[in-house]
């Protein structure tokens, strides 16, 4: 399961570039709570998964991505660790926070400001009103060769990623809100009785 946390908003502003874009979202950003649609493509453009749910996060380290069509799948980041939850198998997988996150997507979500630590930042310039930057991870042992963000009068829009197997995951982004209360609670994850938990 791939860890897409990576969703965004800012201050409605005209911002010269995608990278302007992003540094000021990781700027005036703490909370974040959207809905969103996610496709993803394989090597020849045919899809081959839709889903949709609701993400929020919380500066850093912290974030909660539902799934709720077509499956039930839930991923937890609590600061320390991250628990992905799988319903219909009844299994959690965890890992160590500073390990699932690295030159991940949810990098650009949950970690720090020094985005350009893990990241080598590109304008990608403007297309069908929006304002895109290019992030390629530094280390490429990652699941993630390109990620892409588009940003519309300063409010992220979509984010594009790129896999090592030639498959694009495509995330869009609606009613989202900037810096709402969200409840600790959110970011707690206790595993289900009778859950199989493998990793760390």
């Amino acid at each position: 399961m791939k860890i897409l946390a990576l969703l965004f908003l800012l201050p409605g502003m005209a911002l010269a570039s995608g990278v302007d874009s992003l540094q000021n979202f990781l700027h005036h950003s703490r909370t974040m709570r959207a809905q969103f649609t996610q496709t993803v493509q394989d090597r020849n453009g045919k899809q081959v998964q839709n889903a949709s749910g609701v993400m929020q996060f919380s500066r850093p380290g912290k974030f909660r991505w539902v799934y709720e069509k077509p499956y039930a799948q839930l991923i937890v980041g609590d600061g320390v660790k991250v628990w992905m939850y799988d319903a219909d198998l009844n299994q959690v997988t965890v890992r160590k926070l500073d390990q699932a996150l690295g030159s991940t997507p949810a990098a650009l979500l949950a970690g720090d400001n020094e985005i350009e630590r893990n990241f080598d930042l590109i304008d990608g310039g403007r297309r069908d009103g929006l304002e895109w930057v290019e992030a390629s991870p530094k280390n490429q042992g990652g699941s993630f060769e390109k990620i892409r963000l588009a940003f519309r009068d300063g409010t992220l829009a979509e984010m594009e990623l790129r896999d090592h197997f030639g498959q694009t995951t495509t995330i869009r982004f609606v009613q989202l809100e900037l810096n709402p209360k969200l409840a600790a609670k959110l970011f707690i994850f206790t595993p289900p009785a009778g859950a199989d938990v493998v990793g760390d």
